[in-house]
């Protein structure tokens, strides 16, 4: 089977899980290190004539990171493609059964008994933080309504203080932001690379966790390790 990912957990899913299917992947698609694969541009601009040169026979895509265009050039092009939704950790579960299934894996790979076991024996948080999370700055963007990055954060005790927001990901000026209050700052590397120095400055006085945004967004291997890594990070957020 041939299969082209657009989408960077679930390229790392496949290579982990079946290696030698994935004959293309986007150049955000940065795990494993080292996967040799054709690179089809980015997540919201593939080169849909390249994915259909290397005669695919599924190209698996997310309809948030991906764009609806490039799902209808390619199927024109009489190319498949599964478009997985992933809002919350069991769904995340659910869709990659499903892809595996769809890429006709063999057998169910040990790290996905693993990041399940991991998520299903979590211990109930003893105490709760509240959060502000940006994703982006210029202009400022965060964590809104059903988000996968969400779920994982509230699954760790951390309830992030937009997630009733209309919309997923809101633009919110950067007062209001402060203006919260919120026991802490999560800034993830991941869309926007938040670093100690391009972040938390902006967040006088508060608390500010610098993530993985692999653990904090990624679904996939990822998942095995993600509450130890962001639970550490989370402990550490200092002002």
């Amino acid at each position: 089977m041939r299969v082209v990912s657009l989408v960077p957990s679930l390229t790392e899913t496949l290579a982990r899980s079946t290696p030698g299917v994935l004959v293309g992947a986007t150049d955000w698609c940065t795990h494993p290190p080292g996967l040799d694969v054709v690179r089809v541009g980015g997540t919201k601009n593939p080169r849909t004539d390249l994915i259909v040169s290397l005669a695919p026979d599924l190209v698996i895509a997310n309809e948030e990171e991906n764009r609806e265009p490039d799902f209808a050039a390619l199927r024109a092009a009489g190319v498949a493609v599964l478009v997985t939704e992933i809002r919350d950790v069991p769904q995340a579960f659910r869709e990659l059964a499903r892809v595996l299934d769809a890429c006709q894996v063999a057998s169910r790979p040990r790290w996905l008994d693993e990041a399940e076991d991991t998520w299903s024996s979590l211990p109930r948080p003893e105490t709760r933080r509240t959060a502000v999370v940006p994703v982006w700055r210029r202009p400022w963007m965060v964590l809104g309504r059903d988000t996968f990055a969400g779920d994982v954060l509230a699954r760790l005790g951390v309830g992030h203080l937009h997630a009733a927001h209309p919309d997923r990901y809101p633009r919110i000026p950067l007062d209001e932001l402060r203006a919260c209050a919120p026991d802490l700052v999560v800034l993830p590397d991941e869309p926007y690379r938040f670093t100690p120095d391009d972040g938390p400055e902006a967040f006088p006085g508060l608390p500010c966790a610098l993530v993985s945004g692999r653990h904090l967004t990624w679904y996939g291997p990822s998942l095995a390790e993600a509450p130890l890594v962001l639970g550490r990070a989370l402990r550490a957020a200092r002002p």
